[in-house]
């Protein structure tokens, strides 16, 4: 039989500490996101590391190290899709991110598992599990941190509602002064609203604004004659 001739207990136990090892591994990353009911928990965190010390102690076993670098890398771009199915998009919200990341992790221990690094298997294992547990409270109080528009990078965007007949004199102005603040408007957006009435939406060029420059400016686009109403606003999501 093939499988006596290729049998070989020696390595056979090397695979099988390879395996246990990416099992017990996976498991302990795993532990913590099922805990955290993550849509990729304690099962699939386990399969990730095992299937991924399988494949690459099955290519170091057939064709050496030089082709378990190549099943390495076809490992990272395969776990790369598979984590793209956890990143789920709720409205302007993004989940999944920090799971599809500790999937990916996950892989890596299988790979140091499955070329019987065991030790630095075991040392990502810390910390990943010390990323996703000991940074928590230092990303809750960074987020508690108040943050000002003037350090803060995003979508400025200048809102003038006016009277359609003067929609030509307002853009014009609306333009002129922002330019004047040292704003310049990548783009002017005109969305018609009932009544002749229109509303122009600026969008500027700049990452950072002056809270209270923009003020002024939407102060004095306010008393334009045929202006009703003028405001700004900022959006940090993509």
């Amino acid at each position: 039989m093939q499988f006596i001739h290729n049998f070989d207990p020696a390595q056979f136990l090397d695979s099988v500490a390879s395996l246990v090892a990416a099992f017990i591994l996976g498991a302990l990353i795993g532990a913590e996101r099922q805990y955290r009911q993550r849509t990729a928990g304690l099962r699939t965190t386990v399969l990730v590391a095992v299937g991924a010390a399988a494949f690459v102690d099955l290519a170091v076993r057939i064709a050496g190290s030089v082709e378990a670098v190549r099943v390495i890398s076809y490992v990272v771009s395969g776990i790369g899709f598979l984590g793209a199915g956890v990143i789920m998009k709720e409205g302007m919200n993004v989940r999944g991110l920090n799971t599809a990341a500790t999937l990916w992790c996950s892989a890596a221990v299988g790979a140091c598992a499955g070329t019987d690094m065991l030790a630095e298997a075991a040392l990502l294992t810390v910390f990943v599990i010390a990323g996703n547990t000991l940074l928590r409270p230092l990303v809750n109080f960074i987020n508690r941190i108040p943050i000002s528009h003037e350090q803060a990078e995003a979508t400025y965007e200048v809102h003038v509602i006016a009277d359609e007949a003067a929609l030509g004199e307002t853009r014009d102005r609306l333009v002129e002064r922002l330019a004047a603040a040292k704003y310049p408007v990548g783009d002017v957006e005109v969305i018609e609203r009932e009544d002749d009435i229109v509303e122009l939406v600026a969008t500027l060029v700049s990452t950072s604004v002056v809270g209270k420059e923009l003020d002024a400016v939407t102060r004095s686009l306010a008393v334009l004659p045929g202006v009703r109403h003028a405001s700004w606003e900022a959006s940090t999501t993509d």
